[in-house]
């Protein structure tokens, strides 16, 4: 199982467990600690996994981090839970803030086992930050939000990397809330800034507030459109899908007489072995090939189309063999089984000792002009 899918899994466990999961202990060994197993860690190795991690911070003795994830030592992320029957808030991070400042550790993580907020110190070095710059909600993962999450498997942990994109997502994150606030209950800023460049006179206190249900009701429909056509598009597409392939199975249903087939017999197989058993004594059976066609059974020296040996049509009411004289001129001649071949021996012979001298004789043409 690939890590989306032992995520998504994990989600859906969580969505069935929430219900008899009331403690935070509970809410530690359901939810926290597999969570922490799909990342790549041995929650039962205190060289990757310290449960109940302390760190004495000057009058602050013997405080404990739920859980702090060790590479080389040394923490790298620490983990504050509590129970996911309440919510979290930056009051729930105090510890966080104080461990953060005094390990080694620059990636911090609040949950609930339902939320898991991430921060790091992208405003000040050292000092955990008071916003994440990564949120979601196991039980309503994103694809998007699944690739993130990738980073900070054991075996794809890079600090570098996710610190790079760490301001990226923050901010990204951030501006989405943003906007989801704006459209769902505009500002005044931000109706007078869609007004001015509308309404031609001076914008009041009355038109802020008559620009308002406009500017949400023009962002919602917009916003539908966008869908609609998207849709459409989709639709289109799956229409063209369905054409296409109602097209291949009409063709591939075509009546088959209408479509050439070549199918070589075993009694063609056993009239070509014995071919070249008559053929042996005279040249290399390597040299004896056949081609199959609809109307007959090619039987060829060197593969060469100019070099027919024989032909057997067996495809009709009766037997026939295809002999070849000096001038390449076919004759057939009617057979009742495969045995009346061996009494055209000298002829097939013929034939090939026939091809291999006009070849000598063309080699030797050819040294004597050189």
């Amino acid at each position: 199982m690939d890590f989306k899918d032992a995520i998504k899994q994990l989600g859906d466990r969580v969505v069935k467990l929430k219900s008899q999961v009331l403690t935070e202990e509970a809410t530690k060994n359901a939810f926290i600690m597999p969570f922490i197993k799909e990342l790549g860690y041995d929650v039962f190795n205190p060289l990757e996994v310290i449960p109940e991690f302390v760190a004495d911070i000057g009058i602050k003795q013997g405080e404990k981090i739920d859980y702090a994830i060790i590479k080389d030592g040394a923490p790298i992320i620490l983990i504050e839970c509590k129970c996911h029957t309440g919510p979290l808030s930056v009051h729930n991070a105090s510890q966080l803030f104080r461990y953060f400042h005094a390990t080694k550790a620059k990636f911090s993580i609040l949950t609930n086992g339902i939320e898991y907020r991430f921060y790091t110190d992208l405003v000040e070095p050292n000092r955990m930050d008071e916003k994440p710059f990564f949120v979601f909600d196991i039980t309503e993962m994103k694809d998007t939000q699944i690739e993130e999450l990738k980073k900070f498997h054991k075996t794809n942990f890079d600090f570098t990397k996710i610190v790079n994109t760490a301001s990226e997502l923050k901010y990204t994150n951030e501006l989405k809330l943003l906007i989801a606030q704006e459209l769902n209950n505009p500002s005044p800023d931000f109706v007078k800034y869609f007004a001015r460049q509308i309404y031609p006179g001076v914008v009041t206190q009355k038109i802020v507030d008559q620009f308002t249900e406009l500017t949400k009701k023009s962002f919602t429909q917009y916003i539908n459109d966008i869908i609609t056509d998207r849709l459409k598009s989709a639709l289109s597409k799956e229409a063209e899908a369905q054409k296409l392939e109602a097209a291949t199975v009409e063709n591939d249903s075509s009546p088959v007489e209408d479509i050439p087939k070549i199918v070589t017999t075993q009694e063609e197989i056993d009239g070509f072995l014995i071919i070249k058993s008559i053929l042996r004594q005279i040249v290399s059976v390597n040299r004896i090939v056949y081609r199959d066609a609809q109307s007959y059974f090619s039987i060829l020296l060197d593969d060469n189309n100019r070099k027919t040996i024989c032909r057997l049509y067996f495809n009709g009411a009766k037997k026939q063999v295809g002999l070849f004289d000096s001038n390449k001129k076919e004759s057939k001649v009617e057979i009742l089984n495969l045995d009346d071949l061996y009494t055209h021996s000298v002829a097939l012979q013929e034939t090939v000792k026939n091809y291999d001298s006009k070849k000598m004789s063309a080699e030797t043409e050819l040294e004597n002009s050189n």
